[in-house]
């Protein structure tokens, strides 16, 4: 709901404020006081392009703020969430114009791009004005519309969440077939790269331990005399090493009674000889294991050369890397197969959503056509009423593909002269007549549907006296339901407004005009609308007349 508009600097406006009730806001007055350049301000809120021309004062820029209590507005706090905009209770919308044209517009403060603008006003303000053709060519609306008089709303909505579900299983079937496809086509050579390297069977790191063990090999003889010759100092030869260090130790431990000071001498000496003693026995080790077998020389060799292949060819260094791509392929071979599994279950499931879709649509249909007879005769009471007696509506409902809203095109179809030839509201229609079909078709919707503030502009033009009325009579029942704010030129309608605000125009201290407005109390009602039946100087039947409208 719109709780308060602010202009500054715009056009023939100075400043101006205008707090609407909840309900019905009639606005009047003289012809070029600057109703529609109120209009053009709060257009910029909602995100229409901007014009330096605007500007009164070159100096300063021109701001319009709206300040909206969006408590209760679910679908504008998720856009917001979607938005990734914050969220409070009453959201200011500001718009900035500067001398130079920049233009910058802000949601509680954030600066927004006039798309997202847009999109956001439009959850808070729905304006129809002349030739403003564009609720009426939105089939959405017209399905929204068509739901809500015919109770199907939440029904509609269930078909909406079953249509996202299959969408979503059926994207996922398509993800999944497409994997599948790019799999086929390189299923062959990925399988005879897979045959390769389990055919060869790596060991973690055996490619490296190959190359070491046949470095190992192509110097065993170097090795082995390297090898055998320390052994042999130690343990053989003519005096071995050790048999000399075991020699100096005993006779040392036969001198610690006498000197006992040589004792860790002789401890050192003794542990020297028990290392070199079990470096002799693992030298032999070593020894043993180095081979001069060609045989194993060359099966080494083949090892290795499979191994740098390999490695070449899929562009690695290590073995490890060999066994990791080894497993990648074993796990796709393995992912192939779940996928075969996920394609049929999938396919089974979406062909049984897409039958359930077509049959709850089906029913949806059925349901809505029942509703379309009471909805056309109420729409044709209706324009009768507001002043086209010559005009019948009729809506078309043909069979369609499913959406999220059904197996349902609809369009509402309108003959404004009882010529017999039907065409789409949007080509039948003036924009006057525009604006009263839209007041119908919003009357019968306003329990059902929610629906931003409602502005109309001069809904009543080319209608006066009983149609005058009716319209205001329409008016006022919507605005149980929903804010409305509606530019009139007739008594009848202005009458009916909860809330009455007077445009006018007022020269200041330098003598230039500027747009104002004020709320009118009961009185200044009474007056205002008397003059607008008969005059600047109204008789005294007018004014009674206007007392009558008003209510007093």
């Amino acid at each position: 709901m719109l709780q308060k508009l602010v202009i500054n600097n715009y056009a023939i406006i100075d400043h101006l404020a205008i707090e609407p009730d909840a309900h019905l806001n009639t606005v009047t007055g003289e012809t070029g006081a600057g109703k529609s350049i109120i209009l053009g301000a709060l257009s910029l809120i909602l995100g229409e392009r901007a014009d330096t021309a605007v500007l009164i004062n070159k100096a300063e820029k021109s701001v319009i703020e709206g300040y909206f209590d969006v408590s209760d507005n679910e679908p504008f706090k998720t856009a917001l969430a979607a938005a990734e905009l914050d969220y409070e209770e009453q959201c200011i919308i500001r718009r900035e114009i500067a001398a130079n044209g920049k233009s910058r517009a802000f949601i509680n403060d954030t600066p927004v791009t006039l798309s997202i603008l847009n999109k956001l006003t439009s959850l808070l303000v729905d304006l129809h004005q002349q030739f403003d053709h564009q609720a009426l060519e939105d089939d959405h609306f017209q399905m929204e519309a068509l739901d809500a008089i015919g109770g199907t709303t939440e029904i509609t909505i269930a078909y909406r969440a079953l249509f996202n579900h299959h969408k979503k299983i059926k994207k996922e079937l398509t993800a999944n077939l497409d994997r599948q496809a790019q799999w086929q086509k390189e299923a062959d050579y990925k399988q005879y790269l897979l045959d390769e390297l389990v055919q060869l069977s790596f060991k973690p790191d055996e490619v490296e331990q190959a190359a070491l063990q046949l470095k190992q090999m192509s110097h065993a003889e170097r090795i082995i005399q390297i090898l055998g010759g320390a052994r042999h100092l130690l343990e053989e030869g003519e005096q071995p090493f050790l048999n000399e260090l075991k020699r100096i130790n005993q006779q040392m431990q036969g001198i610690l009674d006498v000197i006992p000071s040589i004792k860790p001498l002789q401890e050192r000496i003794n542990s020297t000889w028990l290392e070199l003693k079990d470096i002799a026995s693992e030298l032999g080790i070593e020894e043993g294991n180095v081979t001069l077998d060609p045989e194993a020389m060359n099966e080494l060799q083949q090892r290795l050369d499979n191994g740098y292949k390999l490695m070449k060819k899929h562009a690695v260094n290590t073995t490890n890397e060999l066994i990791a791509i080894q497993n990648n392929f074993e796990e796709e071979l393995k992912a192939t197969l779940d996928i075969n599994s996920a394609i049929d279950r999938l396919a089974k499931e979406e062909a049984q959503l897409h039958q359930q879709l077509i049959t709850d649509g089906e029913t949806l249909s059925n349901r809505r056509k029942k509703a379309i007879p009471s909805f056309t005769q109420k729409m044709n009471e209706l324009l009768i009423l507001v002043g086209m007696p010559n005009a019948r509506f009729e809506v078309k409902l043909d069979n369609a593909q499913p959406t999220p809203y059904g197996t349902d095109n609809v369009l509402f179809m309108l003959d404004a002269n009882k010529s017999g030839s039907f065409q789409p509201i949007q080509k039948a229609a003036s924009g006057g007549e525009m604006s009263r079909i839209m007041l119908c078709i919003k009357s019968l919707t306003a329990k059902a549907l929610h629906m931003p503030t409602l502005i109309f502009d001069e809904v009543d033009t080319g209608i006066s006296g009983e149609a005058a009325r009716q319209v205001g009579n329409l008016l006022r029942e919507l605005s149980q339901y929903h804010q409305v704010i509606c530019i009139t030129h007739q008594p009848q309608v202005a009458a009916r407004g909860s809330r009455h605000f007077y445009v006018y125009k007022e020269a200041d201290k330098t003598g230039k005009l500027a747009t104002n407005i004020r709320t009118l109390e009961q009185s200044e009602r009474v007056l205002a609308i008397a003059r607008m039946i008969g005059g600047e100087q109204p008789s005294e039947a007018a004014i009674n007349n206007a007392k009558e409208l008003v209510g007093v």
